[in-house]
């Protein structure tokens, strides 16, 4: 009864409810008023035409049974006048007993009572003396990625959620969260967000910059990170108090067009760790075309190593006896003097001076086309709608308004001898057709795609596109490597940049004896121990108790590592 009591007092807390059950209690006064109204009639009706008697109680009792329809029939009407009335009652109370009622029962008090029966159930705040955790204001495709990715290193976080049966609803699933206002102070009080790690606010602009401020009532030094929608936001979020903004889409544009092969053949640089840098390049039209990993001999020559080798979206690892095909993007790592001199090795070789093809004119695509342009590559733009084509900010060297589909329109743009391709719709089954339909056109071209579902990344890959990026990687990976105060590493869909700490059972032995690479499929690229990094460890690298191993593979490999050896 307790228990009872304690849900039904936090519903009738509810304004709604209040006046749900208000006008429920009118229908039932109805109903009662009804029923009386029929008993009165049934005793005028008994006496002047039937010509019996009966009680006040006998009247009640003969219209509930009429009225839902269980109708003994111990006292009946013979008249026509008596059974014509009899049939008025058992239609109404169908309708208003046995219709209505049920419906306006559920609808105006049991739903309400059992959602706020689920609110109660979603935690309100954390344990005191939570600190050191990671609060995210909203549970989505990036906040999803960096949650696994922080759940596998022990970093403790937790999401906020405005709505109790959402939050009721994910509590359920596992996820952890906290249902507040995002507006309100005493939610990030709840939260514990003066002892955060990290406050990520990825909601739309308005809503990030409310809770900048909110946030910075009650934690002056706590870093705060925002995701912005719309360029122009990040000046004001930096003054609202956010210590990093990141434009999630002009960054992927960015990221999009760093991977496209035109102009000089050169490496671009994808990320960093400590003095090593990562960077990646284009075989094509290079003497490296057609050769293995072992004749390409890019140790000798640069310094650098090859960690890695994206062919048709797919990341090989780095075997001796990989041949290099003209679409193939070696992954390298190496000091920034390796990755200099490797560009010198590099520069002489012109891959393609005709124009790239960006297809879609969106914040995506305007942000590729601006950064190829500021490399001095010429940028020929497919947008289908002529309003964001006119709104773009970037202006092309040439812009088409038309459909991509139209072999009419992508001849206009040259695709047949564009070195490179750029899809930025935010619709991956177009993107999906648009990589095979460019493939076709132009085989030997390469071809960048942006995605939004990891699901789709075997079917883009298999349409012919030689890299993917999506939305979610970029911003997961960008956040965990502020989270860990370093730059990003982000080197495609599906591989991911990993400091794993070295377990107990490989202290003493050397990566070679480890086999760690044949066993899980991770590359390791650094040795990290006692602050002092090793960059390109060779097989007798010695693993010592509290390494850090500086690793590319996916989440599987990962998986397969903690498996493997705890």
């Amino acid at each position: 009864m307790k228990f009872l009591s304690t849900h039904l007092a936090y519903a009738f807390q509810d304004v709604h409810l209040r006046k749900n059950v208000s006008g429920l209690m009118k229908y039932l006064a109805f109903l009662v008023a009804l029923t009386v109204l029929y008993s009165v009639v049934f005793h005028v009706i008994m006496a002047t035409v039937e010509d019996q008697e009966h009680s006040w109680l006998t009247g009640l009792y003969w219209t509930l049974t009429v009225m839902s329809t269980l109708g003994f029939g111990d006292i009946t009407f013979q008249s026509d006048i008596g059974r014509a009335f009899s049939i008025v009652v058992l239609l109404s109370g169908i309708i208003f007993l046995l219709i209505v009622l049920p419906f306006a029962f559920i609808r105006y008090f049991y739903a309400p009572w059992l959602e706020a029966q689920l609110k109660i159930r979603a935690p309100a705040e954390l344990p005191l003396g939570t600190e050191g955790h990671v609060v995210l204001a909203a549970w989505d495709s990036v906040t999803r990625g960096l949650a696994a990715r922080m759940e596998a290193e022990g970093i403790p976080w937790v999401v906020m959620e405005e709505d109790g049966v959402t939050a009721t609803r994910m509590h359920g699933d596992g996820v952890r969260v906290v249902r507040g206002e995002v507006d309100d102070v005493a939610t990030f009080r709840r939260l514990r967000a003066d002892r955060a790690r990290l406050v990520v606010l990825n909601r739309d602009d308005l809503s990030n910059t409310n809770m900048a401020l909110t946030v910075r009532e009650i934690a002056a030094a706590v870093p705060v990170v925002a995701l912005v929608e719309d360029r122009n936001a990040v000046d004001i979020l930096e003054l609202a108090g956010c210590t990093h903004v990141i434009p999630l889409k002009h960054r992927l544009g960015e990221q999009l067009a760093n991977r496209v092969s035109a102009g000089h053949a050169q490496a671009h640089v994808v990320g960093s760790y400590k003095d090593l840098l990562i960077a990646e390049f284009s075989a094509h039209d290079t003497p490296l075309a057609g050769k293995t990993l072992a004749e390409a001999r890019l140790r000798e020559i640069a310094g650098v190593s090859v960690v890695g080798v994206w062919e048709r979206g797919r990341m090989l690892s780095p075997r001796p006896d990989i041949h290099l095909k003209s679409q193939s993007l070696p992954v390298v790592a190496g000091s920034a003097e390796a990755i200099e001199r490797l560009n010198e090795y590099l520069y002489i070789y012109d891959t393609n001076w005709n124009p790239v093809v960006v297809i879609g004119g969106g914040k995506v695509g305007a942000a590729a086309a601006q950064a190829l342009k500021e490399r001095g590559i010429p940028v020929h733009m497919v947008e289908r709608d002529a309003t964001a084509a006119t709104l773009s900010t970037v202006q092309p060297d040439r812009l088409v308004v038309g459909d991509a589909a139209d072999r009419e329109v992508m001849r206009s743009v040259g695709i047949g001898e564009a070195p490179s391709i750029i899809l930025t719709t935010n619709a991956d089954d177009t993107n999906i057709y648009l990589a095979a339909y460019c493939r076709r056109l132009n085989p030997d071209a390469n071809i960048v795609s942006r995605i939004t579902h990891d699901r789709n990344l075997a079917s883009i890959q298999r349409a012919g596109a030689d890299l993917t990026l999506s939305y979610a990687t970029l911003g997961m990976e960008t956040l965990h490597a502020l989270l860990h105060n370093r730059p990003a590493v982000v080197l495609g869909e599906g591989i991911g940049f990993h400091e794993i700490p070295c377990p107990e059972r490989l202290a003493g032995t050397t990566l070679a004896e480890s086999q760690v690479g044949q066993r899980t499929g991770l590359t390791v690229i650094g040795v990290e121990t006692d602050g002092r990094f090793v960059t390109d460890p060779g097989p007798r690298t010695r693993l010592e108790a509290g390494s850090t191993l500086v690793a590319i593979g996916t989440a599987e490999h990962v998986t397969a590592f903690r498996d493997i050896y705890g």
